[in-house]
């Protein structure tokens, strides 16, 4: 059962999705909250991203806008994924076209000595008040964290030279994230979020073997200890499904390296509609979405509609309009 899921008549599709009780088929789009809107872009014009972050009133206002354009039923927390080292004392910025440039990353196994615990960041627990503070009971608030792989790829640019050549350094740099990723959610928890994905942007570029030593373990301390339903989100994902199966994870995020009729598993799936056919036209857009939610219907009771990766910032929003379309008027009862 997925974790703290209560059932009422104010809950929303997504959450019931984690139970498999819902009537309709969720939708939400990972990156729905920036770069690709007007709106946003509108407010980036006018103040650095790094910034946009900081402010729990702008973030907040991100974080609602595909609500209102779009239509979705759920809003994702306008943060990022190195949200969480910043409040390490990572001295981390945000530069188009490059994406987070750290000025202080970890070069040798010394360099962890100057590490410490994540102190908590108020501007997030603010910002998820404020947006709970006028969101309706049906649409949930997920937050999210990047797994501790993943930060580590952008914190320490030789992580996998550090993993062969130091074992014991490199599972202590990732127990450390990982305590301080758990901390993070739990702040997240604590403001107001009803959900939480882990993305994991980078762990599919391992080896079966090496991810199930070295990233495993600490996935699943995560879900483990996070007493939210949550989706793990795991990019590159085909050779390692049966050790995502073992995360912890409620659903299962999948990208386009796996075809969800094929996918065997008890836990709910999300996805994975191919972010480039956003730029077909209308009918193939139309097409391909219903083949999906037919896979969908057919293999798996608890499903999310979403993409396999974020949206890309030159998309027609009204692309993402039609799908959402689609699939509220997709007939899901079995």
């Amino acid at each position: 059962m997925a974790k703290n899921v209560k059932t009422t008549e104010e809950q929303s599709n997504f959450l019931l999705a984690f139970e498999g009780k819902n009537k309709q088929v969720p939708v939400w789009f990972m990156r729905q909250a920036g770069r690709y809107l007007p709106q946003y872009q509108a407010l980036k014009a006018k103040t650095p991203l790094r910034d946009l972050f900081r402010n729990p009133e702008i973030a907040g206002a991100i974080t609602l806008q595909p609500l209102e354009i779009l239509g979705v039923d759920a809003a994702i927390l306008f943060a990022d994924i190195m949200t969480m080292p910043s409040g390490m004392g990572f001295d981390i910025d945000f530069v188009d076209g490059k994406g987070p440039v750290i000025s202080n990353p970890i070069y040798t196994v010394a360099d962890l000595k100057r590490l410490g615990k994540y102190s908590g960041l108020e501007y997030v627990t603010r910002t998820i008040q404020l947006i709970n503070a006028v969101l309706p009971p049906s649409i949930p608030l997920i937050g999210f964290a990047g797994s501790p792989y993943t930060v580590l790829t952008y914190l320490c640019h030789k992580q996998n030279r550090l993993m062969f050549a130091d074992p014991k350094a490199f599972h202590k740099f990732m127990d450390l994230l990982t305590d301080n990723t758990i901390t993070y959610l739990k702040q997240q928890q604590k403001a107001g979020v009803k959900s939480f994905q882990l993305f994991d942007t980078w762990a599919g570029t391992l080896r079966h073997e090496d991810y199930k030593v070295f990233v495993l373990p600490y996935v699943q301390r995560i879900f483990n200890s996070v007493d939210l339903p949550s989706i793990y989100y795991l990019k590159n994902c085909a050779h390692l499904m049966d050790l995502m199966d073992k995360s912890g994870a409620d659903m299962l995020s999948v990208c386009e390296t796996v075809n969800i009729a094929n996918i065997k598993t008890t836990k709910g799936i999300q996805g994975n509609f191919l972010n480039s056919l956003l730029y077909a036209d209308e009918a193939v857009i139309v097409a391909e979405t219903r083949k999906l939610l037919k896979a969908a219907k057919a293999n798996h009771r608890k499903y999310v509609f979403n993409l396999n990766h974020g949206v890309m910032p030159d998309v027609d929003p009204l692309k993402l309009k039609l799908i959402v379309e689609e699939v509220h008027n997709f007939s899901w009862s079995k």
